[in-house]
C-alpha cells in the first residue's frame, strides 16, 4: 500500500477510505479499551485509534513517544480529533522503538536549547522551518522578478569587510584568514560582469552581545547592483520586505495561525515605507528622553525606541561617516555624512544595512588609511575603481532577525535550526 502524506488525509481526500501513514508518535494517550496515538509526519500530526481488539493492540501497547512507525487503517471524520479526521488503525507495525523522550520530562527553555537536535522534532520547529524555507522562496523570486542573478562568494576571507573586532580568525594551511562577515566586497566584483547580483549565504560575526536579535553565524540576503542611487536601493529594499510579506500572507496563513503569530502585520505591510534621517532619529530620541550625540551609533534600545514609535518597518539614513565601514560613499559637500540606510521593524530594530558604495578611488584610499586599514588588503578592491569604475549600491538584510519579526518570535535563536550565540554551538 502506498503511504498517504498525514496532511492530504486532514484536507479530506480519504474519508472512509483504508490509508496508509508513516512517521513518528506525537502523544500517546491509554485507556481500557482504547489507545489514542497522535502520529506525526513532516505534513502534519493526526489521531490514530486502536481498539482492544484490534490486531494493532499490543503493538500500540508497547510503543513510546517519538518511536517511528507505520499504520494501516480507516479513515474517519471526527470533529474531536486534531484536524477534524483519524484513522482506525487495524495494522501498527513498530519501526524504531525510542527510549524515553527526555522532553516528556523537562520543557523548560534552557533545557530545549540544550537538546536542540531533539526540540527540532517539536510541531513548533517544524512550522517555523517551513514559513523560513517559504521565505527564502519569496525572497529569490522577487529578486529573479527584478533581473537578479544568484551567486555564490566565499566564506574564507583575507580582510575584513566591517571591522576588525568582529573577525573570526582561523588557521588557513599556513596562512591567517577569516569567517566572512558579509559577501558585500565580492558581489561588487561580479557586478562587472553580471550587473545585478544577490546571493544567500551565512556571515559570521564575533560580537558578544547577548540579545533576542543576535547570532554570531546568520543567514544574509545581500544584493549589489550599478548604476543606481539610494532612492534606488531604498525603493527596492521596501519592495522586496513587502513582497515576502505579502506572500507569507497568502502562503503561510496556517503556519502563522497555528504559531500564534499575527498574519494581518505582514499582510498589512505597504510601501512607500517611512523615512527619516539619522539626525531626526537622534532628535526624535531625545524627545524620548534617551540622550544621543550627533556622531554616536545606535544601540538596540535606541533603534528599539525608534522603531516602536513606527510600529511598522521604517529607514533611517545619512548616518555618520565616522560609525561606518570603509567602503561608504559620502557626500562630497558633506563627508562627515554617508550614503547609508537601515531598515528597521517594531521590537527588532535594524534587520538590513545597505547604501551607496564609494566608487571613487582617490576617496576609497583615502578612507582606507583613516581607518587604519592595510591598503595592500584591499588592492584587488581597489582595481574595480580602476577599470571602469561605476555608481553601485547595495545591502544585506539579516533573514533570521527578519523571520523573528514576521513571526513574532521571542527570541531569533528560535528562527534558525542550529543557533550559534556566544554561548551555544552544540550540537
Amino acid at each position: 500500500m502506498r503511504f498517504m502524506p498525514i496532511q492530504s488525509i486532514l484536507d479530506g481526500k480519504y474519508e472512509d477510505k483504508s490509508v496508509a501513514i508513516r512517521g513518528w508518535v506525537y502523544r500517546k494517550r491509554e485507556g481500557k479499551q482504547t489507545i489514542f496515538l497522535v502520529v506525526r509526519d513532516s505534513t502534519g500530526v493526526i489521531q490514530c485509534t486502536v481498539k482492544a481488539d484490534s490486531p494493532a493492540w499490543s503493538e500500540a501497547e508497547k510503543i513510546t513517544i517519538e518511536s517511528s512507525l507505520t499504520i494501516e487503517g480507516t479513515v474517519k471524520k471526527d470533529q474531536r480529533a486534531p484536524g477534524g479526521y483519524e484513522v482506525s488503525a487495524e495494522k501498527l507495525s513498530v519501526i524504531g522503538l525510542a527510549d524515553v523522550f527526555p522532553i516528556s520530562k523537562d520543557k523548560s527553555e534552557e533545557f530545549l536549547r540544550d537538546i536542540r537536535h531533539l526540540w527540532l522534532r517539536s510541531r513548533r520547529m517544524n512550522l517555523v522551518m517551513k514559513v523560513r524555507a517559504d521565505v527564502l522562496e519569496f525572497t529569490r523570486e522577487f529578486f529573479k522578478d527584478q533581473g537578479f542573478v544568484e551567486v555564490s562568494p566565499p566564506m574564507f576571507i583575507s580582510a575584513a569587510v566591517e571591522g576588525g573586532s568582529t573577525l573570526f580568525g582561523l588557521k588557513y594551511f599556513d596562512q591567517n584568514l577569516y569567517l566572512t562577515q558579509s559577501s558585500q566586497l565580492y558581489l561588487e566584483i561580479l557586478i562587472y560582469s553580471l550587473e545585478k547580483v544577490y546571493c544567500i549565504a551565512p556571515s559570521f560575526r564575533a560580537e558578544k552581545s547577548r540579545t533576542i536579535r543576535h547570532l554570531t553565524e546568520y543567514w544574509h540576503i545581500e544584493g549589489e547592483w550599478p548604476f543606481a542611487d539610494m532612492n534606488d536601493l531604498m525603493q527596492f529594499e521596501e519592495e522586496l520586505l513587502a513582497h515576502v510579506c505579502k506572500r507569507a500572507a497568502e502562503k503561510c496563513g496556517k503556519e502563522f495561525e497555528e504559531l500564534g503569530a499575527d498574519t494581518s502585520k505582514v499582510a498589512s505591510v505597504e510601501t512607500p515605507f517611512p523615512k527619516i534621517t539619522y539626525t531626526e532619529a537622534v532628535e526624535r530620541l531625545k524627545a524620548k528622553g534617551i540622550e544621543r550625540k550627533w556622531g554616536e551609533d545606535f544601540g538596540y534600545d535606541d533603534e528599539k525606541a525608534l522603531a516602536d514609535e513606527f510600529g511598522k518597518p521604517f529607514f533611517v539614513y545619512d548616518y555618520p561617516t565616522a560609525i561606518k565601514a570603509f567602503y561608504c560613499k559620502t557626500y562630497r559637500n558633506h563627508p562627515e555624512v554617508a550614503m547609508s540606510a537601515d531598515m528597521l521593524v517594531p521590537r527588532i530594530g535594524e534587520i538590513s544595512t545597505g547604501g551607496a558604495r564609494e566608487d571613487d578611488k582617490d576617496v576609497l584610499i583615502k578612507r582606507i588609511r583613516e581607518m587604519g586599514l592595510s591598503e595592500k588588503d584591499y588592492d584587488w578592491y581597489l582595481d574595480l575603481r580602476r577599470y571602469g569604475t561605476v555608481p553601485h549600491v547595495g545591502f544585506g538584510m539579516g533573514l533570521e532577525r527578519l523571520l523573528t519579526w514576521m513571526l513574532d518570535l521571542e527570541n531569533i535563536i528560535d528562527s534558525i535550526p542550529f543557533p550559534r550565540t556566544i554561548r551555544r554551538f552544540y550540537p
